[in-house]
């Protein structure tokens, strides 16, 4: 690592989120106090969220926005900006304002001392979930605390996706998601199969108080059970995790 390079990468996928990123952007770069870079992702060239964010350039030097090659979909633009990520720890927040940006730090030097996953947790002591779906609220704390007690996977917030990850370690074991924000409990999930430490701290989640949310709650439920059920069994290499990842892909195609 040299001195330009920065200690944390934030990822953040945008669809069509125009002005209403700029209140998000503006608290994210008064709260990050670590060398950053800040990747905004998008899957078009005619995204509303360009050209507020090449504005917004201008003034922060430290922020640029992607177009996704991936592939369309939130799974795929956080895959884009983690592979681009040119830090050791990458952390993935949304851009509807729902994450702490306060937290940022506090996740990637967790991730600096040793683990491979570090989630803002909703449902330890001192968190809490503030608005959003109550189905959606219900299944996914649900599933954190169930992963909890049962796989010892090392938070009560699997699914949500305010993470702060070893690059290396996603590298190694690659993202197998291609739809929706799974990516959260896959690559939790994966840190467990591989018995790596996985840290949490508390968080409060806020739901978007501005635009629209693209949850899509029905479609992406498969994906989650998926990764729910591999959190559980032995121990595994990175190189047969990618090719059980490898697998499933070859079965989704089918």
């Amino acid at each position: 690592m040299t001195a330009d390079t920065p200690r944390v990468s934030v990822v953040v996928p945008a669809y069509n989120e125009s002005e209403h990123i700029v209140p998000v952007l503006d608290r994210l770069f008064e709260s990050v106090r670590l060398p950053c870079e800040v990747l905004v992702v998008v899957d078009t060239a005619d995204d509303t969220t360009i050209p507020v964010v090449t504005d917004y350039s201008a003034k922060e030097p430290r922020i640029r926005c992607l177009i996704n090659t991936y592939g369309r979909g939130p799974a795929n633009a956080i895959r884009f900006g983690i592979a681009a990520a040119a830090a050791p720890v990458a952390v993935v927040t949304m851009a509807d304002g729902c994450d702490d940006p306060r937290q940022i730090d506090d996740l990637a030097r967790l991730v600096d001392r040793g683990v491979a996953v570090a989630a803002a947790s909703r449902y330890m002591p001192g968190g809490q979930q503030v608005g959003g779906p109550i189905l959606k609220g219900l299944l996914s704390k649900l599933a954190g605390r169930s992963l909890k007690l049962l796989a010892h996977i090392g938070t009560r917030d699997a699914t949500n996706s305010f993470k702060a990850y070893s690059t290396d370690f996603v590298r190694a074991v690659g993202i197998d998601s291609r739809d929706g924000f799974e990516i959260g409990i896959e690559l939790t999930a994966k840190a467990k199969r591989m018995r790596m430490p996985v840290a949490e701290i508390p968080t409060i989640w806020l739901d978007r108080q501005a635009g629209v949310s693209n949850f899509k709650v029905a479609k992406w439920i498969p994906g989650y059970l998926r990764w729910y059920r591999f959190a559980f069994g032995r121990r595994l290499t990175a190189e047969r995790i990618r090719a059980y990842g490898k697998k499933i892909r070859k079965g989704d195609e089918q």
